[in-house]
């Protein structure tokens, strides 16, 4: 009998679990109804997942925690095959003579080292110090370093400088990273790195987001677009159909890289 009651258990949170991936929020007596058990129930339920630190408890319900990424230098050393591939397959994107904004990330890194291996006659305008870096590499591309305040985690700048900055400057083409792809846009961990991504955004003709098959369903705090204003997405995997289905409403081309 106590088997069972495990079980039922570890059904029950796991469940909660599902609901709360697919909405921001969750009240008690809904899910009581739900799945059946009292509310009493579902409250020792909810409490166990925050000690685990699986969700927040809120008045009367609860929500997904916000989540936090490693360090940009901690993500360069994982899934580097991926954003190779995902870098190669950008390069197709880009023709001699463009004018680009990159932003942070891992992901962009591989791509600014592609550019800067196999392209020429570009230039370049970043916040990303690990961007700017590689590119450096290639003395026929020009790069150009948006001022702020400069995050550590990130090796960026951020900040109302950066943002005034970037505004004056209109380019081919803006290509950006993602912390999670979700049906609404691309989100970021990082609040200050999304808002320097919308000002590249704005002053692009075209925009690219670059993000492997690992940030797919993750939800981030900072929606910085919707699919709407993203013409290709270049990812490594197929997208799940709900997520692909979404892009294409949104006239979203959607790249898996070869």
């Amino acid at each position: 009998m106590g088997m069972t009651g495990r079980s039922n258990k570890q059904e029950r949170q796991a469940s909660i679990l599902k609901q709360l991936s697919r909405a921001p929020s969750l009240r008690i007596a809904e899910l009581a109804v739900g799945l059946g058990v009292s509310t009493e129930t579902i409250r020792r339920d909810l409490d166990e997942l925050t000690a685990l630190g699986r969700l927040n408890r809120t008045y009367g319900g609860a929500v997904l925690p916000p989540e936090a990424e490693p360090a940009v230098k901690e993500r360069e050393k994982i899934l580097l095959p991926e954003r190779e591939r995902i870098a190669q397959a950008t390069l197709g994107l880009i023709k001699p003579g463009n004018f680009l904004m990159i932003g942070s990330g891992a992901t962009t890194v591989h791509v600014a080292r592609r550019l800067a291996a196999d392209c020429g006659n570009l230039t370049v305008i970043t916040h990303a110090f690990g961007v700017a870096s590689v590119l450096s590499a290639n003395p026929t591309i020009t790069v150009i370093m948006a001022p702020g305040r400069f995050n550590p985690d990130e090796s960026c700048t951020y900040g109302g400088y950066a943002v005034a900055f970037l505004a004056g400057f209109q380019v081919d083409r803006a290509i950006l990273g993602a912390s999670g792809l979700m049906p609404g846009g691309p989100t970021d961990a990082d609040a200050e790195s999304a808002t320097v991504y919308t000002a590249m955004m704005s002053s692009a003709a075209a925009t690219t987001v670059v993000a492997d098959h690992s940030k797919v369903d993750r939800s981030f705090l900072a929606r910085y677009a919707t699919w709407s204003q993203v013409d290709q997405l270049v990812t490594d995997r197929e997208l799940p159909l709900p997520l692909a289905d979404r892009l294409a409403a949104c006239d979203t081309e959607i790249i898996v890289a070869p």
